[in-house]
């Protein structure tokens, strides 16, 4: 029998254990041109909330009922498709299911000499891509200017500033902790750090870690941090929109300080994107990630949870900020 975890109810706020339903099924077996997967590693990340809701988004939101899925790192165990071969690995969007089957179609090869295999769901998968590219694509920023992040001890945030200090900025993270505000300047090697946790006005104290203002914002958070993050922009200024993670179990769409005035006044750019909008760029962004690694100028962390029964349990700890970097589920 093969284990599935389907999606039971959607949640009202917070995701909890009894949103997720584990269930049996008869063991897949591949037909031609298909191949037969074992997962392997299973990422768990904050976007998964929004497909949770019932609701137009840039990605169909999951189906009550059917399984849910994340990027996943699976084994070829079986192949009747001539393009792979028993004992491969492939990354791709897959079902949070211990066996699947799959005509190839979405799934990259990856190559455990190169880097481990974890990797590929982190630093040099969508989580690397999309530091990279938010910043490359959006942010522009330039040696000599000021890089602001939020979320910073986070998976994409620790790299997003990382990327920072290699093109010559000063970088300053916002995280929720003195253990995270400690390992993102020790770790990461920020020039700076806030704690927004205990800090009473949010507005000063970027002011006061950015003495020569924000020229580009990479915000993973959203909310009154963004609203802080605004009021400190330079002229000209880039606010690359990646998360807003603060807002995602909000039952009500809270309402914030109208921008449009600092954004007109200041010349801000401020824009949204998904990985997604930069497919054609995946390929030069892993390759440039990498040699970044080879050549020691990124260093990144991994918390890892073992077991498939686990996965919900994962998911749902990365809203209390249990992960270091990031949350990978080992099967």
């Amino acid at each position: 029998m093969n284990s599935v975890i389907l999606l039971k109810n959607r949640p009202s706020g917070k995701p909890s254990l009894k949103d997720f339903e584990f269930t049996e099924e008869e063991s897949p077996q591949p037909k031609d041109g298909e191949i037969l997967l074992k997962t392997k590693y299973v990422s768990v990340d904050p976007y998964l909330r929004g497909r949770m809701r019932d609701e137009e988004s840039y990605i169909a939101p999951f189906e009550v009922g059917n399984p849910l899925e994340s990027g996943i790192i699976a084994e070829v165990v079986e192949s009747k498709n001539r393009n792979f071969e028993k004992g491969e690995f492939v990354n791709g969007m897959l079902q949070w299911k211990e066996y699947q089957t799959s005509n190839g179609n979405g799934l990259n090869k990856v190559d455990r000499k190169k880097a481990p295999l974890k990797a590929y769901l982190g630093i040099l998968g969508l989580t690397g891509i999309t530091a990279y590219l938010g910043l490359k694509k959006i942010g522009k920023p330039e040696n000599g200017e000021t890089l602001l992040v939020s979320g910073a001890a986070g998976a994409v945030g620790s790299i997003a500033g990382q990327i920072g200090k290699i093109i010559g900025c000063r970088v300053v993270g916002i995280a929720g902790s003195e253990e995270k505000i400690d390992r993102i300047r020790d770790k990461f090697g920020f020039d700076a750090a806030i704690n927004y946790k205990t800090t009473q006005n949010m507005k000063m104290a970027i002011a006061e870690a950015c003495p020569n203002g924000v020229d580009v914002y990479f915000d993973n958070v959203g909310g009154e941090i963004l609203d802080a993050a605004l009021a400190n922009m330079n002229k000209y200024g880039r606010v690359v929109n990646c998360g807003a993670i603060s807002l995602y179990n909000k039952s009500e769409t809270p309402t914030g300080p109208r921008v449009e005035t600092t954004l007109i006044k200041n010349s801000i750019l401020m824009q949204g994107f998904t990985v997604r909008d930069f497919v054609k760029d995946f390929g030069p962004a892993q390759k440039q990630l990498a040699d970044w690694m080879e050549e020691d100028k990124l260093t990144y962390l991994e918390t890892t949870v073992e077991g498939f029964e686990n996965i919900p349990k994962a998911f749902i700890d990365l809203f209390e900020g249990k992960n270091k970097g990031k949350m990978i589920v080992v099967v």
